[in-house]
Formats: structure tokens, sequence, C-alpha cells
């Protein structure tokens, strides 16, 4: 199995100087990274690194994971955001699970021996409403294990999953929809067990408010169309399509 790993950036150089050393580059077969229009330097990093970096035309993170899956010829791709909240050690972890013939694989933070970030405080808004999208989720349309972490985009899907399940969603849904969608197909989902730290630039993430409006609203989507999408074809019509989507979701 031929494993690619893509690195999703935005505006990232503190991270990547922070995490790159730490990265087992040799542990793929194929490196990437995918930029939604960087103005930092993160580009240029990248560009002294020899790793390729392809540019966004549409922006978001699930415009980044279309364009990833276009560009790679991997049989399975592995997502790495360099902003300090991952792990860079677990990453030799997804060959061996994907290669056992997992079609997602997910770092958890909701485990035992798993951390999440905001644990070290008793007042935990994120995880909990993170928490509660997974438990909708799980009850919705899964009929196999119980799938704990939904949401994080620490993940690693195959080809294969990625054109069954045909994903529409912008932004931060994409791995939330990606984990709904495996569920609709009874599709292999494995987890192991993550350390989620503090961004390295003491930065933050996606806007609580808008991000919960935004997962309720991929949420509401995918009960309203239950198992009727297409399968991913992937071409120039599709390429269209997925961008015509985009601005249907930033509506």
């Amino acid at each position: 199995m031929k494993v690619t790993l893509i690195f999703l950036t935005l505006n990232e150089i503190e991270g990547l100087k922070g995490v790159f050393h730490k990265i087992p580059l040799g542990a793929f077969d194929e490196v990437f990274a995918v930029d939604g229009g960087s103005t930092d330097g993160t580009a240029e990093f990248f560009a002294e690194k020899g790793i390729p970096v392809h540019q966004q035309e549409v922006k978001g993170r699930g415009e980044a994971f279309r364009v990833a899956f276009r560009k790679s010829s991997g049989d399975a791709l592995v997502f790495y955001s360099p902003d300090g909240n991952e792990d860079p050690l677990d990453l030799p972890k997804f060959r061996p699970l994907l290669e056992e013939g997992n079609d997602l694989v997910i770092a958890t933070r909701m485990v035992k021996g798993a951390y999440n970030e905001e644990d070290i405080h008793w007042w935990r808004p994120r995880k909990w409403v993170n928490l509660a999208f997974t438990i909708i989720a799980n009850i919705l349309w899964n009929r196999g294990h119980w799938v704990s972490d939904t949401i994080n985009g620490y993940r690693g899907i195959t080809r294969r999953t990625w054109e069954l399940i045909a994903l529409d969603g912008p932004g931060y849904t994409i791995e939330y929809q990606s984990s709904i969608r495996a569920f609709k197909k009874n599709l292999k989902i494995k987890e192991f067990p993550t350390h989620e730290s503090p961004r390295i630039d003491n930065g933050f993430g996606s806007p609580s408010l808008s991000t919960g409006m935004a997962f309720l609203k991929i949420l509401l989507h995918e009960v309203r169309i239950g198992k009727r999408w297409k399968p991913l074809q992937e071409s120039e019509e599709e390429v269209r399509k997925n961008r015509l989507a985009a601005a249907y979701w930033r509506g």
C-alpha cells in the first residue's frame, strides 16, 4: 500500500518550526502540502525542505482534502496539521492500521490513554460539544464498534473510502462528514489514542460558535440526504461541482 502524508497549512510557520524535526517523513511513500494561501513563509519553508506545495483555488479545509486526493497517487492519505495540536510521533501508527484493511483510521482524544488539550480544566466546552456530536452520529448511523472521536482531523483515509463517501462538506466539518458517511456505508473504522497539545503559536483554531453552527448544518444535511449521494467520479465536471458546493456551504 502506498501511503501519502498531507500537510494541511494556512500560516503555520511557527508550528512547522516547532514540529518539523520530529516528523518521520521516511514512514511515507509520498509527502506534500496543501496550503490555503499562507503569507508568513510557510510555503517557502516547505520549498527549503524539498516538499511540494499545492495551493488551493477555493479556501477551506474541506477543499484542502479534495485537492489532496486529486494531487496524490497514494492508496491512502494521512492528514496532519503542523500547529502543535497533533503529535507527530503518532504518524507511523497509521500505516499498519490502514494496511490491515481499515477504511478510516482516527487518532482519538476521547478514550483512556488519550489526552484532550482541555483536560487540564474542569470547564471543557469544546470537548463536550465534540462528544455530543459524536454521540448523535453513532446513535443515528453507526452499526459497528462505537467510535469515540468522529471530529478529530488527525486521520487516515483510503482512496477507495474517499470515492465511496464523496464528501462535499466545507471547512472543519469535512472530518465529521467523513465519519458519518463511513457509518452509513458500514465501513471499517479504527481508532488509536493520541495526545493533543496546545497550538505552538498560542493562537486559536476555528471560532467556537460559527464552527458549532457549521457542524449542526452538516449534521442536518446528512439526516436529510440519508444514503442518497453518488460515489465520486473525479473529473473537471466534478471539480466544478465541488466548487459550487463550497460556495453553497459558505452561503
